[in-house]
């Protein structure tokens, strides 16, 4: 039985990659010319544009006089955008950040008159398992996925939503390249056969790649080639929702409720997650401080910030695109990343201490904007020296009341010392704000050379070994052969540990003390301070050094007492389960056929995660670390992965390459690097805890 075969006209655009923006945008400008045209002439009857609109909005800030065309077009149905504003990796940003996302492209793509959306995510590196529920909260009712998906069939349900699986992938350039028709109708056979072996009588093909422009000749081509495929296939070109459509019930016949990460047929590219960590930093800092700020101009109750919130959440969801985020892009695409978050951080910081200035006030005030009642000890900064806190650090500046009057400018007299405090809060319920009270000299606090303890936490340095509660921790380095999108680990190796140098008390007051601890392996020093705050139940975990060498993977590992089958990891804001073969070893599997991705024990996290199974506890909240590996009863997390190409033709993990071999210096992250992590035991209530006191208050 033939079999009949909707083909939607696509191109995968992503803002930036192995070009730079600019230099993308001036493609995109050549591509959708023709596009537009084609479907003037009717040589087209629609056009799928990614699920994006950040990309119609660029192409129309350079060709302003198109909009007319483009808005008629979209009324017509021959022209499809969002509903996202971006397509932004799903493991790297959280539930605020992508809901902010579908809020911003469906209120765009509406505006130019868009009423049909599809959850298009062809491309993301695996898939969320919370990403149906936030589609539905948006009214979007149907998705398109493909990597991740393993052996499942064309049309499953994904959490409960009809869900198409892209078989063969969103890339067929069949009709792009140089052959007769004959070798053209060959290929699509063989394609069209493996998608077919999954699906009903109806198909679904894309035709389009990254960046690529429609054929002129698309109709012509796509007769010829059925004349070819006449006694098997019928290609009609159409759209997406033209196929959900014919499909029916299949989405029915099989179900799937849970992430999508399966990298046994599509390469999921795991080592993205540990990739530039100082973006990944930059990332998470920037969308914590944004969610503050915004949750501080609501608790205001003030509007007239809307309009430059969505200005610096479009910069920080244009960063979240995954070849930005992911760090598998050229050291300028990168830059501008780093631009983008210091400009995010200029807003957000900028719009907090207005708000403080308006509303009067008086320093010395804490404002919980968490959700959760908050105790603990913070940090605040003032001009004054004020008696009765514990002063632990200074830094030159301007008193950010003065900055933020504009009645006032500040002169050469008002750059002072900046001193920073700490101060106790004790009950301080949600939206409340309250006075800071000055530091208790009782404590339960002691520290050594070589102990740090309180009456829930104890670090102690015996015969060489940090001990956290009795938890093995140390610093372990390995060779990485790989590139930006995986870990490639050398068959033979089981890591170097580096050894405690030295230790030193290097903070003890009665809110809170910190250990200096030094460590020496082959190559740089590693200084790392731990600090502990009083009746407080995590130890804070700060890194800094020079990193000097190129090709290798620096992680913090923990070893447990058992074997670790189980991790809770925080994703979209909460807590998911996932399960582990700790006897996996990722040096034993390497693959020697081509297009295969190594299995690998690795996974992402946002902001940390949580073992709590039988004999095993431990927590993490991080800042900035996105990845952890488990094997056998330790768990690592890298804090620094360093290589020097964005695709290793010789990555010993991954047999196809997944982009260009184009060499980026700045991947290996030669120079100052830091990491940081906090350090506890307990539940999920308690990683609550800790995430409330790293991230949810604002000091006013």
């Amino acid at each position: 039985m033939r079999k009949h075969v909707i083909a939607y006209l696509h191109t995968h655009w992503d803002r930036e990659w192995y070009r730079e923006f600019e230099v993308f945008r001036l493609r995109l400008l050549r591509v959708f010319d023709n596009v537009l045209d084609m479907l003037s002439k009717n040589r087209i009857p629609c056009f799928y544009f990614d699920g994006q609109t950040s990309a119609l909005d660029d192409y129309l800030e350079m060709r302003p006089q198109m909009r007319d065309l483009v808005l008629m077009f979209i009324k017509q149905k021959k022209l499809f955008i969002g509903p996202f504003y971006c397509l932004v990796d799903e493991f790297l940003t959280d539930k605020t950040v992508f809901e902010k996302n579908l809020e911003i492209g469906l209120k765009e793509a509406q505006k130019y008159g868009c009423k049909d959306f599809i959850g298009y995510l062809a491309d993301t590196f695996g898939h969320s398992q919370n990403i149906p529920e936030i589609l539905r909260d948006f009214g979007i009712d149907k998705c398109i996925v493909w990597r991740g998906c393993g052996d499942f069939p064309s049309e499953f349900s994904w959490c409960g939503m009809d869900t198409v699986n892209l078989v063969r992938g969103y890339f067929n350039d069949v009709f792009s390249i140089n052959a007769p028709v004959e070798k053209k109708a060959e290929l699509l056979k063989s394609n069209l056969d493996k998608i077919a072996a999954k699906s009903g009588n109806v198909l679904l093909l894309p035709i389009g790649a990254d960046h690529l422009g429609v054929e002129t000749d698309i109709d012509d081509q796509i007769k010829a080639v059925n004349e070819l495929l006449k006694e098997d296939y019928y290609i009609r070109l159409g759209s997406p929702f033209d196929y959900f459509k014919r499909v029916g019930d299949r989405f029915k016949d099989f179900e799937w409720n849970d992430e999508i990460r399966d990298n046994s047929k599509t390469f999921t590219l795991q080592g993205c997650y540990s990739s530039r960590l100082d973006l990944k930093r930059e990332n998470v800092e920037c969308t914590y401080l944004m969610d503050l700020a915004s949750r501080f101009v609501r608790q205001q109750k003030e509007t007239a910030y809307d309009t430059t919130l969505e200005y610096a959440y479009k910069m920080l969801i244009q960063n979240q695109a995954h070849d930005s985020i992911c760090g598998c892009s050229t050291d300028d695409v990168h830059s501008e990343n780093l631009t983008r978050y210091k400009k995010i951080k200029q807003v957000a910081n900028t719009i907090i201490n207005e708000l403080k200035f308006k509303n009067h006030f008086e320093e010395k005030k804490i404002l919980n904007l968490s959700g959760r009642e908050f105790t603990g000890v913070v940090e605040f900064q003032s001009a004054k020296k004020i008696e009765g806190y514990d002063r632990i650090d200074f830094e030159k500046g301007f008193d950010e009341y003065l900055l933020a009057d504009t009645q006032r400018i500040p002169v050469t007299e008002d750059y002072t010392n900046i001193y920073t405090y700490l101060a106790s809060v004790e009950n301080l319920k949600p939206d409340e704000v309250e006075y800071l009270m000055p530091a208790i000299n009782q404590t339960d606090l002691q520290v050594t050379n070589t102990s740090l303890e309180n009456s829930n936490m104890c670090l102690k340095i015996e015969n060489g070994k940090i001990f956290v509660n009795g938890v093995e921790f140390s610093l372990i380095d390995f060779a990485d052969l790989g590139d930006s999108y995986n870990f490639g680990p050398k068959a033979d190796d089981n890591g170097t540990e580096f050894r405690v140098l030295r230790s030193k008390i290097a903070l003890n007051t009665p809110s809170r003390a910190s250990l200096k601890i030094d460590f020496e392996g082959a190559w740089d020093v590693i200084s790392l301070i731990v600090s502990l705050d009083k009746n407080a139940g995590f130890l804070h975990f700060k890194f800094g050094w020079i990193n000097s060498q190129k090709n290798h993977l620096l992680t913090a590992a923990f070893r447990l007492r058992n074997p670790i089958r189980e991790v809770f990891s925080e994703d979209m804001n909460q807590l998911i389960r996932r399960k582990f073969e700790p006897d996996y070893d990722i040096r034993k599997n390497l693959p020697t056929e081509k297009g295969i991705e190594v299995k690998n024990n690795t996974a992402p996290m946002q902001r940390g995660f949580l073992i709590d199974e039988e004999g095993n506890n431990l927590g993490c909240v991080t800042k900035g670390l996105t990845q952890y590996e488990v094997f056998q009863n330790r768990i690592y997390i890298p804090v620094l992965r360093a290589t020097g190409v964005i695709s290793n033709p010789q990555n010993p993990a991954r047999t196809t390459p997944a982009g260009p071999p184009i060499e980026v210096n700045s991947l290996q992250q030669i120079g100052k690097n830091t990491a940081e992590f906090y350090v506890f035991f307990g539940n999920h209530n308690a990683f609550n805890d800790v995430l409330n006191q790293v991230y949810n208050y604002i000091v006013v």
